[in-house]
């Protein structure tokens, strides 16, 4: 695996190294000790796939606070996705900043998301599938979101969105959602 550092701390990109032959290649997706060696967390609590419709789609943006913060490890296995991710620890010199990464099918990558990230992603093609390891079991009393479209944020998703969540279009707005986390 190579680990392509991001202009977030602690975020990552995952790149496959592949040993390819004439029956096509063979790769490490994840190595408890190669992620440990990097800094990163080496163990998962649970292990999620999501599948999407329509092209547009749009998940997010979720986190947990504390004492479920949650790291994961995010690829898409099927079509593409725009997958973000917002630094939301206080004190990080990239706070409130934010990163869009396309994983597909083709490149392989998968992105690293470390505790206190809000993460959401849009589905870049029909029928796309995510899977993702989670470091905390899912615990709703701490789950949090974002808005998609929260101005303070200014992200800019690569199509428009045709398919939200009513719980994902109900998050609040970056200001109000900082206040409920202290």
């Amino acid at each position: 695996m190579q680990f392509i550092n991001t202009k977030l701390a602690g975020a990552w990109i995952i790149e496959l190294e592949r040993r390819e032959d004439e029956r096509g290649f063979f790769a490490r997706t994840f190595c408890a000790r190669e992620f440990e060696a990097q800094g990163l967390a080496g163990t998962f609590a649970q292990s999620n796939l999501s599948y999407n419709h329509r092209a547009g789609t749009l998940r997010g943006l979720h986190y947990q606070v504390a004492p479920a913060l949650e790291t994961k490890l995010v690829r898409c296995t099927r079509g593409a996705i725009y997958d973000v991710i917002v630094d939301l620890r206080p004190g990080s010199r990239t706070y409130l900043q934010h990163i869009g990464v396309e994983l597909s099918e083709d490149n392989r990558w998968a992105l690293y998301v470390p505790g206190l990230f809000a993460h959401g992603y849009q589905a870049l093609t029909d029928g796309a599938e995510v899977l993702y390891q989670v470091g905390e079991f899912y615990t709703p009393g701490y789950e949090r979101g974002l808005r998609y479209d929260d101005p303070a944020l200014a992200i800019d998703w690569p199509l428009p969105v045709s398919v939200l969540s009513t719980k994902d279009n109900g998050w609040p707005l970056l200001a109000p959602a900082m206040q409920e986390q202290h």
